[in-house]
């Protein structure tokens, strides 16, 4: 519970519907951020929030100590990314590190069967069915009839878009495992924000108005450069800005502190607006270019995770989200060797970025999807 609006509906809706509740909320910050997000969800008012929840709803309520682990898979792997010259998303990491990660330790600890979080998604599971399509049966009994194109393998468990297509997060959930997916559940998938509003409201739940909060939590001004610094993840450390026929047009003070696409904060004087193209670690240069050379149309991720399958076809027709607010485009996904795959789009893309993960839907159904690599 992360003393939000959404998870405080799922506690409740869980409780309706019958389920033994227990209310968690994992401590992840370490004191510089407690110290930045005082009212985020970093902070302790969110942990007081989370409380008064648990008090009026009547759950036990719990706050674990997981710093350390969030210290190790979130801030060290955020700073590593942006000092290869990546851009990291540590949402998609805190969730299968921490939220279905070691929280799943803890809810066996406690001998609970499900992890529940606020996400807006859904989970459904291929169930055993004489027709050709594949009948996928929803946590809430419902059933629905996936496209006999997609053929997901039986006994799977599926992850849909949530109704709300303005608040899915099916996005940040690409990486989660079988074995994750079965012990999850999403109370608001079927529901829109408004909905869930609604459901604090009717309970009488303090953070029913709670303002939402879009930052990444322990950076909540969204000044990460200024956080990497004074967290003493990263020193300022001069090189050059190039452009594409590595001409030296500039200086700058570590690529640490640019990501793919950025025009503003470069310090050069030019004719024509320029954009970063590309973060050179292993020669410390940022170079730039116009935005014409932004655009790509092919790309390789790694470590792909297939949801509806052990083993992926050959080719894959999909949808391809390259960042999270990213429409969606039709791309050719071509899986290869050791968990990687080729991504041919087919309409080139402004600023596909290393670091970022490219996600693969086919309608409401999330395919799979990977880290975007040089």
């Amino acid at each position: 519970m992360s003393g939000g609006v959404d998870s405080s509906a799922t506690a409740a809706l869980l409780q309706e519907q019958g389920y033994d509740v227990v209310g968690i909320t994992l401590k992840l910050w370490p004191q510089d951020c407690v110290n930045r997000a005082e009212d985020k969800c970093c902070g302790p008012q969110a942990v007081t929030d989370a409380r008064s929840v648990c008090h009026t709803l009547g759950i036990p309520y719990y706050l674990i100590d997981e710093s350390a682990e969030f210290q190790k898979h979130v801030i060290q792997y955020f700073a590593d990314e942006y000092k290869a010259g990546r851009t990291p998303n540590p949402c998609v990491m805190c969730n299968q590190n921490l939220k279905f990660g070691r929280l799943i330790d803890r809810a066996n600890q406690l001998g609970a069967d499900f992890i529940a979080t606020g996400h807006f998604a859904r989970i459904e599971k291929v169930c055993s069915s004489r027709r050709e399509e594949a009948q996928t049966e929803s946590r809430n009994g419902q059933s629905l009839l996936t496209s006999a194109a997609t053929k997901p393998e039986l006994g799977r468990y599926l992850l849909k878009r949530g109704k709300d297509l303005r608040k899915d997060q099916s996005y940040f959930l690409f990486s989660l495992r079988q074995d994750q997916l079965a012990r999850a559940l999403f109370p608001l998938g079927d529901k829109t924000k408004s909905d869930t509003r609604e459901v604090a409201r009717h309970c009488n739940l303090k953070t029913a108005d709670k303002e939402e909060s879009m930052e990444i939590c322990f950076v909540p001004d969204n000044n990460y450069g200024g956080f990497l610094q004074s967290a003493n993840l990263v020193q300022k450390h001069r090189g050059e800005i190039v452009n594409l026929h590595g001409h030296v047009l500039g200086h700058h003070d570590g690529i640490e502190f640019y990501t793919i696409g950025q025009r503003k904060g470069l310090g050069l004087s030019t004719p024509q607006p320029l954009y970063v193209i590309e973060l050179d670690a292993e020669n410390n240069r940022v170079v730039v270019g116009d935005d014409t050379a932004l655009d790509r149309d092919e790309f390789t991720v790694q470590n792909c995770n297939w949801i509806p399958w052990e083993n992926p076809p050959a080719s894959i027709e999909v949808t391809a989200k390259i960042r999270y607010n990213h429409p969606g485009t039709p791309a050719t996904v071509t899986p290869l060797e050791q968990g990687r795959a080729k991504v041919k789009l087919h309409t080139p893309q402004r600023a596909v970025t290393p670091g970022q993960a490219s996600v693969f839907y086919q309608d409401d159904l999330v395919v799979g999807g990977g880290w975007i690599t040089r």
